[in-house]
C-alpha cells in the first residue's frame, strides 16, 4: 500500500509540473527554427531543446546556459506575431552584457557569440514593442 502511494504521489507531481505547450508556442517555435535553420547551413549544430513560453513587454526572461571557449553559438528568438519587435542581450555571470552579433526582423530576433571563458552565461529575451506574445528560444553552436 506504501508503495502504491508512493507510486501515485510522484505520479501526481510529474503530471502537475508538466507544461501544456500553446499553439503560439508551436508557431513561435518554428519560426526560430526557420531562422536557425540558416545556420545549419553554415555547419552550426542545433542543439537540443528549446526554451518556450509568453512574454509581456517590459517583462524580459532571463535564461541561465552553459557556454564553452572555443565554440561559437547562435540564439534564434521566435515570437508570434503580437510581438513587433523582439530582441536577445547576452551577459556574462556578472550580469555585464556582451557584444554579439545581432539579427532582427519583425518578431524574430538572432544573437551571435563566441565566448572567450566557459562558463554560465545568461539570455535575456524581451519584448521591444508590440503587444504579448509567446515565444520560443533555440541555439546552435559548432
Amino acid at each position: 500500500m506504501k508503495r502504491f502511494l508512493l507510486t501515485l504521489t510522484c505520479v501526481f507531481f510529474a503530471v502537475a509540473t508538466l507544461h501544456a505547450v500553446s499553439d503560439g508556442e508551436v508557431a513561435a517555435r518554428r519560426t526560430a527554427l526557420d531562422i536557425a535553420g540558416a545556420f545549419t547551413n553554415d555547419g552550426f549544430k542545433l542543439r537540443d531543446g528549446n526554451w518556450s513560453g509568453s512574454l509581456e513587454p517590459g517583462k524580459p526572461k532571463l535564461i541561465q546556459v552553459n557556454l564553452y571557449a572555443g565554440n561559437q553559438y547562435w540564439f534564434t528568438l521566435g515570437a508570434t506575431p503580437a510581438a513587433k519587435k523582439v530582441q536577445i542581450t547576452v551577459y556574462d555571470e556578472t550580469g555585464k552584457p556582451l557584444k554579439t552579433d545581432p539579427f532582427q526582423d519583425t518578431s524574430v530576433a538572432a544573437a551571435g557569440f563566441s565566448p572567450d571563458n566557459s562558463g554560465i552565461y545568461f539570455v535575456k529575451v524581451e519584448i521591444v514593442e508590440g503587444g504579448p506574445a509567446d515565444f520560443c528560444l533555440v541555439y546552435s553552436y559548432k
